[in-house]
């Protein structure tokens, strides 16, 4: 027993330091490892199949909206780049250069893509002729590198995994519903597979992407009480286009510009998962996202038909497409239920001497330790009602998260002081002068987060400036 309370001590509380207790749960769950170059990481078979289930569940939702996958380069020559002026000045200080190509210096600087609008500009700009020809609707699964100073675990580093949708529609009005569609999508699959509930709104002209006439986003809330951009979804209008000459014939034989849109999620999204739902112990999965969502645990294995036993409810459950799987080393059992937490198993099934008398078996709940005894015989069924339980269950924590953490404020100093005090999303008017919000973000450390769509005046004037208020806002600390 030394070793399993051991083992979870390794993990530092999260409300002594919540920084150290994140890391220590990257870690102790074996996530990531740290490479040789600094905000470049390893992922590890934990962290990496969790990034390949939302991969595969937000990829069949893709395709089943219209959505092709390409592949594009990962290097984009200088000149191109510099076809788009706001897109390359919002992404020059991070951008990473290659010089030299094997023994040869190169005539053209090129960049490892940050993003690669350019790249489908490009493509856009030699295959779209017609009317006929749009929309397109392409995405790219890829990393992208960008240059971080500051880097912490799937929430910011210098390399990340990602998805990139580019699309290129014939009218404006295209363009902008398949903005809202992709946010849309965003929202629902965190909320139905990750347990995270969205705020979702647009961002404003100081925080929109480089070159976007707008950005959408979806904002987590953390455990810690700061918020977390979790996806976005830019509509471009016609400005990447008349930038890179992208025009089309319409039915009337005329040319115009194709209107274009860029929407993406990434590995922050594990990150997010890690803060929303864990805990002291470690991690905590929401079971529709788990790689491994059963972990059967035999007791005194070395006893006649124990193991047997163990084998076949673990191949019951896989036989029924639950990801189940049998840890019989010979660590002791509370090793192995320290194990199991720490890497956030949905569920654990233990099966004893007892157990196999009676023909029962004990499921343990990872989020609550709640204990349900179920007959092997009816191990399937009930394995997925405890599920399906504790992924709704998980929901409503981070709601209720999420409603008990948001704070409005009428005036500077009710506005300072929920920032100051209040950890989580602050509602405040806004006059739409963007002097505000860097005043705000100077005194505060606080930023937009989001202006959401269903917007309400809950003052007549800026929280900041007392002129006659615009939009409301969420406002926040932020990773």
């Amino acid at each position: 027993m030394a070793e399993d309370k051991k083992l979870v001590e390794q993990i530092t509380p999260m409300d002594e330091d919540f920084a150290q207790w994140y890391t220590d749960v990257v870690r102790k769950a074996e996530l990531m490892e740290y490479s040789s170059v600094k905000g470049f990481m390893i992922f590890k078979p934990n962290g990496y199949a969790i990034w390949e289930n939302i991969q595969k569940i937000m990829d069949d939702i893709f395709k089943e909206n219209g959505v092709e996958n390409v592949y594009m380069p990962m290097l984009i020559p200088e000149s191109l780049l510099d076809k788009e002026k706001d897109h390359v000045e919002g992404f020059a200080p991070e951008v990473a250069w290659v010089t030299q190509g094997g023994l040869n210096e190169l005539s053209e600087r090129l960049c490892v893509r940050p993003t690669s609008e350019t790249l489908f500009c490009d493509l856009y700009s030699n295959i779209v002729n017609s009317y006929r020809d749009l929309p397109k609707v392409y995405n790219q699964w890829c990393s992208v590198v960008r240059w971080e100073k500051t880097t912490r675990p799937f929430l910011r580093s210098s390399e990340f995994l990602w998805q990139e949708g580019h699309t290129a529609h014939a009218t404006e009005e295209e363009a902008e519903e398949r903005t809202i569609q992709m946010l849309n999508i965003y929202a629902d699959f965190c909320e139905k597979y990750l347990a995270i509930p969205m705020v979702k709104g647009q961002k404003t002209d100081k925080e929109k992407f480089a070159g976007a006439k707008a950005t959408y986003t979806i904002e987590a809330l953390m455990h810690d009480g700061k918020a977390l951009q979790s996806g976005t979804s830019h509509n471009f209008g016609d400005g990447f286009a008349k930038a890179f000459g992208i025009q089309y014939t319409d039915k009337n034989n005329k040319l115009q510009y194709v209107h274009q849109t860029s929407w993406g999620i990434s590995t922050r999204l594990l990150g997010a998962i890690i803060m929303v739902h864990g805990d002291d112990s470690g991690l905590v999965l929401p079971p529709r996202i788990a790689p491994t969502q059963v972990m059967v645990v035999p007791i005194q294995q070395k006893k006649d038909g124990i193991l047997d036993k163990a084998s076949e409810i673990r191949d019951t459950l896989k036989a029924a497409g639950i990801r189940a799987k049998m840890d019989d080393t010979d660590k002791s059992p509370g090793y192995k239920f320290a194990e199991a937490e720490i890497r956030g198993i949905p569920l654990r099934v233990e099966i004893g001497p007892r157990d196999l008398e009676k023909g029962t078996c004990v499921i343990v709940r990872r989020d609550t330790r709640e204990k349900t005894v179920c007959n092997i015989s009816d191990i399937v069924s009930c394995a997925n009602q405890v599920m399906e339980t504790m992924q709704a269950d998980m929901l409503q924590r981070a709601k209720n998260h999420l409603a008990s953490h948001i704070s409005d404020a009428h005036n500077y100093e009710e506005f300072k002081d929920a920032i100051e005090n209040k950890p989580g999303f602050v509602r405040a008017m806004w006059c739409g002068d963007v002097a505000c919000e860097e005043k705000i973000k100077a005194d505060t450390t606080a930023t937009s987060r989001c202006m959401p769509f269903e917007q309400e005046e809950i003052a007549p004037t800026c929280v900041c400036c007392g002129k006659p208020a615009k939009k409301l806002v969420f406002w926040g600390k932020a990773y």
